[in-house]
């Protein structure tokens, strides 16, 4: 597959599993799996012809390794990201010293007043380094990377886990475990400082 065909069918896929898989008619188990011959059903009804070898290959070429196969290869679901409910079934995990998460100087402001919140997610996610916390932040604009001191909030009792793709996750980041590790605008520092 042609590298435009694997992006569509990788936004496509998690669209349906992490958001609105009822939307094709998908039902998946409270861990966020669906049977990999139901999507690709699913799929073909719903005008995304797509065979189980470009399903393999979307996974395996994905480099942000947004889905995962299970063990026996039957069962796929969305590593992380969703919006529905679901239980990743993710022990605690202990985190490194630091984790990072990128945004964009607009955004800081409210980060700093209220932490870093999950949104309509689960889970608020952090990056294991800073040039993915970049690409994460260039998203939305030019990046700001902010340095989360992860041990001092596992001290503090905040729980952690990890995915199988390398994803931090955790409830919330009050702004005291926060400071900030790249670009910040002028007068959007923690301090008010440019």
């Amino acid at each position: 597959m042609d590298e435009q065909r694997i992006i569509k069918v990788s936004k496509y896929l998690s669209r349906h599993l992490r958001h609105q898989p009822e939307r094709i008619g998908l039902r998946p188990d409270r861990a966020g799996w669906v049977d990999v011959v139901d999507l690709l059903a699913a799929c073909r009804r719903h005008r995304m012809a797509l065979t189980e070898d470009e399903l393999l290959e979307v996974v395996a070429r994905n480099d942000k390794r947004r889905f995962a196969l299970s063990p026996d290869g039957l069962r796929i679901r969305a590593s992380q990201g969703h919006t529905i409910t679901v239980d990743l079934e993710l022990p605690s995990a202990p985190p490194p010293d630091v984790l990072y998460h990128g945004t964009v100087g607009a955004a800081l402001p409210t980060i700093f007043r209220d932490g870093l919140r999950p949104m309509a997610r689960h889970a608020v996610h952090l990056s294991p380094d800073v040039p993915t916390a970049r690409r994460v932040g260039a998203r939305r604009g030019r990046p700001v990377v902010l340095e989360v001191d992860a041990a001092r909030m596992a001290a503090d009792g905040h729980l952690f886990q990890v995915t199988d793709n390398g994803v931090w996750l955790t409830g919330h980041v009050p702004p005291r475990y926060l400071d900030v590790a790249g670009f910040v605008p002028e007068q959007t520092g923690p301090t008010g400082q440019g």
